[in-house]
């Protein structure tokens, strides 16, 4: 791996001396918000670049997988840890992006007998998982009131990690600033080349992504966040010199190019991005915010949070057998019908909080 890295440097320096630049994007693509992995290494636990984490809870069972077992349960803005204060070798990792839905389910725990438990329902590389957190403080719901923020704030900042094409990025001649955006330039004269005949627009630099939209039609832009991008290079095309950034295959694996008037214009964008892109990649945002509204007197600091896990070797070879309880049915779960006296029929369960009554009701009484 070091050799690689060596070579790929190696490379870009040449290829600076040789009047033909290029930056090359080494790090490999975020999975941790879009996957779900059981038992995984120490290193994979660790935090990574940028993620912070938004909640801690130190009595949480995994009644689905665990039961019995009490855990430690952490919730970072792009997922959520879950690993056996007993044997941190047991532990899970589930991407934010993966979750499908989040509710609120009333269980019997081994350890606290029936009580309310936060039941989430995800899918991860076509297979579809569910896990159930029991919180075993009485009366405590904070599981489930910071799980369900943080997927919300983590849904509704998607322009932070996903490239978006035709958006609505951009009101009244302006790009529309994110609230952890800084713009750093804005230049005008830009040609998009993406299509035969190229398009004459604005091109913004900000720390979290650049952005592209058309002088004569603001609906057709572009905004390409820096996690999205694997390399950047200054090549020729049937236009001239042009600035050509290309995408992750995950996010359809783009070939987007660029050109101004002019060469040293060309190359002076150049410099100024790729020196904001090298910067944003090393400590990225993700733009998940989110704040409790009272932290617990057992609250550590998030630099804390991780270091008392114990270390322990990478398994090798070991196929977890506790995987088959977190599977999902292939539908959604149905539960057993009962017998209700005002209709005379069997229905399903009726929720909590709710009763035939009142559902049959046209006006509220």
């Amino acid at each position: 791996m070091e050799d690689c890295l060596a070579t790929q440097l190696i490379n870009i320096i040449l290829e600076f001396r040789l009047g033909t630049p290029k930056l090359y994007n080494i790090k490999m693509l975020l999975w941790e918000d879009k996957e779900v992995r059981f038992d995984v290494p120490f290193t994979e636990m660790r935090l990574k670049p940028g993620e912070k984490i938004l909640d801690r809870l130190e009595n949480i069972e995994d009644t689905k997988g665990n039961a019995g077992d009490r855990g430690r349960l952490i919730v970072t803005n792009i997922r959520i840890l879950w690993h056996s204060l007993a044997s941190p070798r047991i532990n899970l990792s589930i991407g934010l992006n993966c979750i499908m839905s989040i509710k609120s389910e009333e269980v019997n725990s081994r350890l606290r007998g029936i009580a309310q438990a936060v039941h989430i329902l995800t899918l991860s590389n076509r297979t579809r998982f569910e896990f159930i957190f029991t919180n075993l403080v009485p009366g405590s719901m904070r599981h489930l009131t910071t799980v369900s923020g943080v997927h919300k704030a983590y849904l509704s900042s998607k322009l932070y990690r996903e490239m978006k094409l035709r958006g609505a990025i951009v009101q009244n001649k302006h790009l529309k600033i994110l609230p952890l955006e800084q713009i750093y330039s804005t230049t005008h004269g830009v040609w998009n080349l993406s299509s035969d005949q190229s398009s004459l627009g604005i091109f913004v630099v900000t720390n979290i992504r650049c952005a592209w939209y058309a002088s004569m039609n603001e609906g057709f832009n572009i905004s390409l966040p820096y996690l999205q991008i694997t390399s950047i290079i200054i090549r020729d095309s049937k236009f001239g010199q042009a600035l050509v950034l290309t995408s992750f295959e995950e996010s359809g694996g783009y070939v987007l190019g660029f050109r101004l008037d002019t060469d040293d214009n060309l190359n002076k964008l150049y410099k100024e991005f790729t020196a904001v892109y090298a910067t944003a990649v090393k400590n990225p945002i993700y733009g998940v915010e989110y704040k409790l509204s009272a932290l617990s007197d057992e609250q550590q600091t998030t630099s804390d949070i991780l270091e008392d896990v114990e270390i322990f070797e990478e398994p090798k070879g070991e196929i977890s057998n506790t995987i088959a309880a977190y599977f999902a049915d292939a539908g959604p779960r149905i539960d057993r019908p009962i017998y209700c006296p005002e209709l005379g029929l069997s229905i399903e369960t009726v929720k909590n909080g709710f009763s035939v009554q009142k559902l049959w009701e046209v006006i509220p009484s």
